[in-house]
């Protein structure tokens, strides 16, 4: 029976800010070891047997950043297929509408395996094993979910309490979902040896998650059945873009919520991986290996009477002296500075960075494009200075801005611009110059990387003041 991966990469990470934006989430974060999540995840994935194909449930915004991520990560994939969002709607509608398609172009009785695209697992032989364990559950007509035995009592995961053992190994039937516990009932489920972590995995066939879906939650299945009719047309293309006005009209609410609390049918493998969702920088600096004094980190750090400190050093040295019990992630436009014992109070700092309109909440310095990348070297009062690259076939959309005029000099490739009526090449150590209101295209025009410094001027130098009239990335509707 054929298995198809369902990676859901989604969600703010807000609580890993300032590594993690809105236009570059948790599942893009680097780790210490300076790979992925995302990264992470597919690999696992594609590395089960008998995997048919990979379906991707995304964001719209994060599709071509995706792909650089499923390029880099050097195992060729099988076929790959994207489910576009135009706007979250957690994960109830996601995996409803991944299962429709599995049915329709896969087969009803092929085996899903939902994960997310933010967990670290790093024992892939025992992972497999609890997999192959779910599929043989999902072929006999379960809802398969996957537990984490705990390790200590933790308040901010859910539980899985679980009843008789099934017939296959380290499968129990599912007694009741719990929500995050207080300490008290978490050091019991600890105790009891009854209670797993959620950890948001499942395995299940199509046709058994959509009738569990018809059963227990008919609100969500309907809106997200016309979504799919909608689709049927774009079945043969890797990439689907979902309609914003059908998806608005499907309920915001996780599969747990919407079916798997309700179902009879639901089993839990109890699994002997290792698994983290990597939800806070605590668990970021468990993956470090701490010194003499527990500190821990990567980057130039210089640590003098400090103690049980994380350090995320990037583009300079961070010393800290005289410290303990601290984490302190320093980047290119933002430095966090917590306690240790506050860290769940990290995504308050995003609250207050949107209400004060600020950027950082959503941006790095350097900003991932279809195209290439950006990085913001200065910027003040009227003017801003970019370095832009742009990849060997890359183009930026034909565009104007309202509010700002902007010089070009390239400083190795070739470029090929777009200046109003004129269409020339420039080469490095020359220059260019677009006027105010004047539409415009930069490309790369050779084989090798294309790099230039570019210089705004204007009274307004915001990322948004742009019209695209052209995208070779599909930017701009038809």
């Amino acid at each position: 029976m054929a298995l198809v991966p369902i990676i859901l990469s989604g969600g703010a990470g807000t609580r890993l800010w300032p590594l993690s934006r809105e236009t570059a989430p948790k599942p893009f974060m680097p780790l210490p070891d300076g790979e992925t999540l995302l990264a992470k995840t597919i690999m696992r994935a594609i590395a089960l047997p008998n995997t048919a194909a990979l379906i991707t449930v995304t964001n719209r915004d994060y599709y071509f950043h995706t792909k650089d991520v499923y390029a880099s990560a050097g195992i060729p994939p099988p076929q790959v297929v994207y489910l576009l969002e135009p706007f979250g709607r957690n994960t109830a509608a996601a995996v409803a509408l991944a299962a429709m398609y599995v049915e329709a172009t896969i087969g009803a009785d092929s085996t899903l395996l939902v994960l997310p695209a933010d967990h670290l697992i790093r024992d892939a032989a025992a992972f497999a094993t609890a997999v192959e364990g779910a599929a043989s559950l999902a072929r006999k007509g379960w809802l398969a979910t996957f537990g984490i035995v705990p390790t200590h009592p933790e308040t901010g995961y859910g539980y899985i309490r679980f009843a008789e053992a099934l017939d296959v190994a380290n499968t129990f039937r599912v007694d009741r979902f719990i929500e995050k516990p207080p300490l008290a009932d978490a050091n019991n489920y600890v105790a009891t040896g009854r209670h797993v972590w959620n950890s948001g995995m499942f395995c299940f066939t199509p046709s058994a998650i959509l009738e569990a879906f018809a059963q227990h939650s008919p609100a969500v299945l309907d809106p997200v059945r016309r979504v799919w009719q909608d689709l049927r047309s774009q079945a043969n293309s890797s990439m689907m873009e979902i309609d914003p006005a059908l998806f608005a009209a499907v309920p915001d609410i996780s599969i747990d919520y919407a079916v798997m609390e309700k179902a009879g049918n639901v089993a839990v493998v109890r699994g002997a991986f290792d698994w983290s969702d990597v939800g806070s920088w605590q668990a970021v600096s468990a993956l470090c290996e701490p010194d003499a004094e527990g500190n821990r980190g990567q980057g130039a750090r210089v640590a003098i009477s400090t103690r049980d400190t994380f350090v995320h050093a990037e583009d300079r040295v961070v010393a800290t002296v005289g410290v303990e019990n601290l984490v302190i992630v320093d980047t290119p436009d933002a430095v966090l500075v917590a306690h240790r014992d506050h860290l769940q109070r990290v995504r308050e700092v995003v609250s207050e960075l949107k209400a004060r309109g600020h950027d950082a909440y959503k941006l790095h310095r350097t900003v991932a494009r279809p195209w290439g990348a950006f990085t913001v070297l200065q910027e003040g009062p009227g003017f801003k200075i970019k370095r832009i690259e742009v990849k060997a076939g890359g183009a930026l959309s034909l565009q104007m801005h309202a509010h700002r005029s902007e010089h070009w000099v390239v400083v190795s490739g070739e470029a090929r611009v777009t200046n109003g009526e004129r269409v020339y090449s420039v080469q490095v150590n020359e220059s260019t110059f677009i006027p105010l209101k004047t539409r415009h295209r930069l490309e790369n025009a050779g084989a090798d990387p294309l790099v230039m410094i570019e210089v705004q001027c204007g009274d307004y130098v915001g990322e948004d003041d742009i019209v695209r009239f052209d995208d070779q990335y599909g930017r701009v509707k038809a």
